[in-house]
């Protein structure tokens, strides 16, 4: 018989006091950033799911062929009994574990959003009438506490979503993972590989315009949560290529000199024309600097699968 659990492990009020800390530090510095965690209203996720099926965007197709392809072989590495899923979403990806798994009993999805953890809940234990899900409503970038399910855990963190790290927040984030490995323990890592401008460009600067009003939706949000008066059009989405960085940068350049009032904060914000504000930062990855990275968390690279034309990877580690 399936079952379900729910642990909050986070304020009723943690969002908005995030989204001020946010704003607040990010747009009284320079140069000015937001976080791109405040894209994913309920607009945005609909953008970035629309995203997702763009012909540029091949990141979610590549990982989707590695894990349909490499499911089998990852079960039978880890022979895992759970699986925790760190930032899950919809957990649409997770099916393809799941389906391979046979000596699955429980699912641990972490999520900042009660609404998606409970949908995609709903979702699997009608498909799946033996799964136990426990989730967890926590920030997967702050330190975890697991409930106790059987072992040995599969930790997964898919979606190349690290790449949204900088790099002292991924060595943070890595070690706070370590953390939660137990002898027998796996950590599953998808990661967005280096490629040729053009193509990584694209992947964020679709001819359609889905991925710059994804960009403008943050701006939609403050305005709605915190009173703002920015105006959407006033701002051009930019996404450009850092080659010493080797990340993609998204920015919105203001068009015009402008003073964005955020009244929740008592707080006047001044533009100058061209000014750019970096919403969001991708950074791609190489093979050595992945195992590299994981070492200095005190994991052991195992395995790495990327898809046939070589533009995602899924690695796999072990506790050092």
């Amino acid at each position: 018989m399936s079952t379900f659990d729910l642990t909050r492990t986070l304020p009723e009020d943690a969002t908005d006091a995030a989204l001020r800390a946010d704003v607040l530090h990010g747009l009284t510095r320079s140069p000015k950033t937001l976080p791109p965690k405040w894209f994913y209203d309920a607009r945005g996720s609909e953008l970035f799911d629309e995203i997702t099926t763009l012909p540029e965007y091949y990141p979610t197709r590549a990982e989707r062929e590695i894990l349909i392809a490499r499911a089998p072989e990852i079960a039978a590495a880890t022979g895992a009994r759970t699986l925790v899923e760190l930032g899950s979403g919809s957990s649409d990806k997770t099916r393809h574990l799941l389906d391979a798994f046979a000596a699955l009993t429980t699912y641990v999805p972490v999520d900042v959003s009660e609404s998606a953890l409970r949908g995609a809940a709903r979702t699997l234990l009608a498909e799946r009438p033996t799964l136990a899900v426990h989730a967890l409503v926590a920030d997967f970038t702050a330190a975890l506490a697991l409930p106790a399910t059987p072992g040995p855990r599969l930790v997964a963190f898919l979606g190349g979503t690290i790449g949204n790290l900088l790099p002292v927040e991924r060595a943070a984030f890595l070690a706070s993972v370590r953390a939660l490995l137990s002898p027998g323990d796996f950590f599953l890592l998808g990661t967005d590989l280096v490629k040729d401008e053009a193509t990584l460009v694209a992947a964020y600067d679709d001819a359609a315009g889905v991925t710059a009003a994804f960009d403008k939706n943050v701006l939609s949000v403050v305005n709605r949560e915190l009173g703002a008066d920015f105006d959407l059009d006033a701002f051009d989405h930019v996404a450009r290529w850092n080659a010493s960085q080797e990340w993609i940068e998204m920015r919105l350049r203001s068009s015009a000199a402008q003073t964005v009032k955020i009244p929740a904060l008592d707080l006047a914000v001044d533009f100058t024309a061209g000014e750019e504000l970096r919403t969001e930062v991708s950074a791609k990855f190489r093979r050595d600097g992945v195992r590299d990275e994981l070492a200095l968390a005190g994991l052991d690279l195992a395995h790495w699968w990327t898809d046939e034309a070589g533009r995602f990877a899924l690695s796999l580690s072990t506790a050092a």
